[in-house]
């Protein structure tokens, strides 16, 4: 058993509409060798996350449950969390991600070892063991997605296999683990952004602020993606956008010409309106029939 003193990592799992994954988060963390303490941040949940949260509470104090009463953001939800906490090691858990009983802790160590590490990341793979490809990611371009038809490959790094830990620009979201120190540094999240592109913007200011972000390859977590999200596909879309509009303004805005603003602006709703038509054929029973 891990001593007093190496209990010293703390989890910030942010929950809406959490109720198929959340148990089964809380119950492989609760596992988790040098966890000290876990804050779950609820964002207005219609459905039984809160209740399935409250079964476990008497179980283990560790844990604590804070219920918004309006739905702040994933990026809003984390500070507030965040703030709840003194452990020296931040955890950030999507409710959809299930951690081995010593993949924080050996995350942990892995940014000791490394200078300068500002924050660290897993790799991420499904249910069936099929690699995340977000889990390792260069910086954003809105310009070039959209000339590139938003070919994602584009930001995908890949995994170098001669390096357990691997440096990148960019890691997902699922699973991110800071110094605290560093995570107030350099302010936490970015609370502008409701959901998406949140990770890539905490992950810039980081490298921005001169610390490194890196991905652990040997630490392998299971992220079943987007349950949250599931009930919500136009809306998840709409705030996705949103999030991108915002980061090309933050750091492509003051390169780009004047005149290609507009462009980019129509561009991107353009997209979203074809999102929309995609989730809409894909929901059709005509097109499920064929």
């Amino acid at each position: 058993m891990a001593s007093p003193v190496n209990n010293n990592i703390a989890v910030v799992v942010v929950t809406h509409e959490s109720a198929a994954t959340i148990g089964m988060c809380l119950r492989r963390l609760r596992r988790a060798v040098g966890l000290r303490r876990v804050v779950v941040v609820d964002n207005a949940s219609s459905d039984d996350t809160c209740a399935i949260v409250e079964k476990i509470l008497p179980e283990d104090q560790r844990i604590s449950l804070v219920r918004n009463t309006e739905n702040l953001g994933f990026a809003a939800a984390c500070n507030q969390g965040a703030s709840a906490l003194s452990q020296p090691w931040l955890v950030f858990l999507n409710p959809d991600a299930y951690v081995e009983p010593d993949s924080l802790s050996r995350l942990r160590d892995s940014a000791i070892e490394y200078a300068g590490a500002g924050l660290i990341g897993v790799d991420l793979v499904d249910e069936k063991g099929v690699a995340d490809r977000a889990s390792r990611r260069f910086d954003l371009s809105l310009i070039s997605l959209l000339k590139n038809h938003a070919d994602l490959d584009l930001i995908y790094m890949g995994r170098d296999p001669d390096k357990k830990v691997q440096a990148v620009e960019a890691c997902s979201g699922a699973l991110m683990m800071m110094p605290a120190t560093v995570f107030h540094h350099v302010g936490g999240f970015d609370h502008g952004y409701r959901l998406h592109a949140e990770d890539l913007d905490l992950c810039r200011r980081v490298r921005m602020a001169g610390y490194e972000v890196l991905v652990d390859n040997s630490v392998r977590v299971i992220h079943v993606r987007g349950a949250s999200g599931l009930t919500k596909p136009t809306w998840v879309e709409w705030q996705k956008h949103r999030s991108l509009w915002r980061y090309f303004q933050k750091y492509e805005a003051a390169q780009t010409p004047d005149w290609i603003e507009p462009f980019v602006w129509i561009g991107l709703w353009l997209h979203f309106i074809w999102a929309l038509l995609r989730l809409r054929l894909k929901a059709s029973p005509v097109s499920s029939a064929i």
